[in-house]
């Protein structure tokens, strides 16, 4: 299974993830989840019939220092997608 790490953030009207490779943003995580998928297959990372987990890292520098310790489980995201 391919692993794929991207990083996530919320620009203030969207949710964006991203690494040096791809880029999407959507109102909704429902969203993401749903349309990373399709992004992948299309940019040719993940091909028919192939899997991948994709690791959606939140991007801790949006918020304040000392939280930074408590919030990392609250926004890291795991989906895993079939080509």
């Amino acid at each position: 299974m391919k692993q794929i790490v991207l990083k996530i953030s919320h620009d203030g009207k969207d949710w964006v993830v991203e690494n040096s490779l791809v880029s999407m943003s959507s109102p909704t995580l429902e969203e993401i989840d749903a349309g990373i998928g399709a992004l992948l297959r299309e940019k040719g990372f993940i091909g028919k019939g192939e899997k991948a987990r994709v690791r959606m890292e939140f991007d801790s520098s949006g918020i304040p220092q000392w939280i930074r310790q408590y919030s990392h489980h609250y926004f890291d995201r795991i989906v895993d997608i079939q080509g």
